[in-house]
């Protein structure tokens, strides 16, 4: 279950991050929370979910990845990323999201009857 979990959580990760790229410029700053509210929520979901710090380093990665290649500008001049504070809020708040899910994710207990060491 937890190695199916892991691709979806990278698409889903890279989803999030073109959508809150979208909307986070759109309607300030109630689209920067709405951006920020939902990639929080998709990295420490993602590490609930699977109970491993894993599940919130993979959509975290995939999101940093996919916004640092919407944030360059094009040959022709152009860019996703307005000017102004609201990209990099959105940049620095996405990627504190990530490092506080995968750093605060509570490990699950061993199942009963496992091998490992208490």
């Amino acid at each position: 279950m937890r190695r199916a979990a892991y691709p979806v959580l990278a698409v889903l990760g890279a989803l999030v991050g073109v959508a809150g790229s979208l909307v986070q410029a759109a309607w300030f700053p109630g689209g920067l929370l709405l951006a920020l509210a939902g990639s929080a929520a998709l990295f420490h979901g993602g590490a609930r979910l699977t109970g491993t710090r894993l599940g919130a380093v993979v959509p975290a990665a995939l999101w940093l990845i996919t916004v640092m290649l919407l944030s360059s500008a094009r040959p022709e001049g152009d860019f996703l990323f307005a000017n102004g504070i609201s990209p990099y809020v959105y940049l620095l708040g996405g990627a504190m999201a990530g490092v506080m899910s995968a750093t605060l994710v509570q490990p699950r207990p061993p199942a009963s009857g496992s091998l490992e060491a208490p």
